[in-house]
């Protein structure tokens, strides 16, 4: 029932949000064009020399990330189960030139030729790994589409910040941080689908709801490590933006794994 719920929730106003978010894809292709480098960031350089590459992208959204990596020259494929995720993907690559291959489906539920072992990298980042009740087979599906040596690269949202500590405002130039979760709770939770900060008057249009089951560092580790993933890098990062309250405080981390 979980699944469906997310999967209708994102089939519902998210090429409208990106629309609002990232502008035509026309518009959203150009800024991408300019530095592709800088909108995949620091995964970058993990990820070695790109040309000629096989990269997948799983759970890849609206494509940005994709389209990038594209015009570094790799050869790119999103999976994720949101035909809105899709259209804006498949626009946004043709406006920038490049080629993108997108499979609509459940990253659970690819079709067996997609399982052959011949993908030089595994791509996921950010709010990717709360939406799955069980790690296993989504870690099974990483080794199975890697090729040997190849590298699943992971970027998400530290599990601090998701499961334990809530911050808000500032007085005084201190924002407040306060323990509210139990870093160790395995209970689903709803919550508004992320894009919905992106609709204009979202709050009066009914809210879509997913429901996520938020992880701890060693449980994902963990997962990783059991389906034959040799743990290379598990780096945790501060903030990233300028707001220097929370540099203190792992707001992300990087897991690099090669299939042996």
């Amino acid at each position: 029932m979980e699944a469906e719920q997310n999967k209708q929730a994102w089939n519902t106003g998210a090429y409208e949000a990106w629309l609002h978010r990232f502008g035509l894809p026309e518009e959203a292709a150009k800024k991408i064009k300019q530095d592709p480098g800088k909108r995949v960031d620091m995964v970058l350089s993990y990820m070695g020399e790109l040309q000629g590459k096989r990269v997948i992208n799983l759970l890849g959204s609206n494509g940005n990330k994709a389209v990038a990596l594209a015009l570094l020259g790799a050869d790119v494929t999103v999976v994720d189960f949101s035909s809105d995720n899709e259209r804006y993907a498949t626009e946004l690559a043709e406006a920038a030139g490049v080629r993108l291959r997108y499979i609509l489906s459940d990253v659970l539920h690819l079709p067996e030729e997609e399982l052959s072992s011949s993908y030089d990298i595994v791509f996921m980042e950010f709010g990717i790994l709360h939406y799955f009740q069980d790690l296993a087979p989504l870690f099974q599906t990483v080794n199975k589409l890697l090729r040997v040596g190849g590298k699943l690269i992971l970027q998400d949202f530290h599990p601090v910040t998701t499961k334990l500590i809530t911050s808000k405002g500032t007085t005084a130039n201190i924002r407040k941080h306060k323990v509210t979760g139990n870093y160790f709770d395995t209970s689903l939770i709803e919550k508004e689908v992320a894009f919905n900060k992106f609709i204009p008057n979202a709050t009066l249009l009914p809210p879509q709801k997913v429901s996520l089951r938020h992880w701890t560092l060693g449980e994902i580790v963990t997962a990783v490590a059991s389906q034959r993933l040799f743990v290379n890098v598990l780096e945790e990062l501060p903030n990233q933006s300028s707001d220097v309250f929370d540099q203190g405080i792992p707001k992300s981390f990087m897991l690099i794994a090669e299939k042996l």
